[in-house]
């Protein structure tokens, strides 16, 4: 119901131009896997799909920041559909990528921030494993990179109201999988294609 509110208050303050240079907004299952430096990354990302991918597209996000009592959770339940991942395991036999890997077999795609915190640095810190095994996993999902603009010197890690500046999402091609490539190889191959739209 906030949805469209939240878009268009987005596209006045820093933009959220979306910029499909490597692929087409399409209804393929996917995981979208970007660079983090602000907590706006998850709602300007959400904000530069078109809405039919909306609708079916669920951020992952951390549990100890979105799922705290008020709005940032009812913003994070009723608007974004947000998947609330505990980044400390406190039971090292569970799955934290469960849930991920249901809504993927549902036919939703992801919105991912492979670094796992934000940073205040224009390109991304060497990416966590959770990409690669989900990738593994689900072999018929599409990986598809995306370089968030400027967001870094919007509203950087600290500050708790963004500075008007434009800013851009930009969509690269999607990821190939490669045989027989080990788990940090794929990591930084998967890093370098987030770097390559900067």
């Amino acid at each position: 119901m906030l949805g469209t509110p939240l878009i268009l208050l987005l596209r006045g303050l820093v933009g959220a131009r979306s910029h499909w240079v490597g692929c087409q907004p399409l209804t393929t299952t996917r995981i979208y896997f970007a660079n983090h430096t602000s907590h706006l990354d998850t709602p300007v990302l959400w904000s530069a799909l078109p809405g039919f991918l909306r609708r079916r597209t669920r951020p992952v996000a951390a549990r100890d920041y979105w799922g705290k009592p008020g709005l940032r959770k009812w913003f994070a339940d009723s608007t974004f559909r947000a998947l609330l991942i505990d980044r400390e395991r406190g039971d090292p036999d569970s799955d934290p990528l469960a849930p991920l890997s249901d809504a993927l077999n549902h036919g939703d795609s992801l919105i991912l921030f492979p670094e796992g915190t934000r940073r205040g640095d224009r390109l991304p810190a060497p990416f966590k494993s959770g990409l690669y095994h989900l990738a593994m996993r689900h072999p018929e999902v599409e990986l598809v990179p995306v370089y968030l603009e400027n967001l870094y010197r919007s509203m950087p890690k600290g500050a708790h109201v963004p500075v008007p500046l434009t800013c851009a999402v930009r969509f690269g091609a999607p990821l190939a999988r490669m045989p027989d490539e080990n788990k940090a190889a794929f990591l930084e191959r998967a890093r370098s294609a987030v770097v390559a739209l900067a």
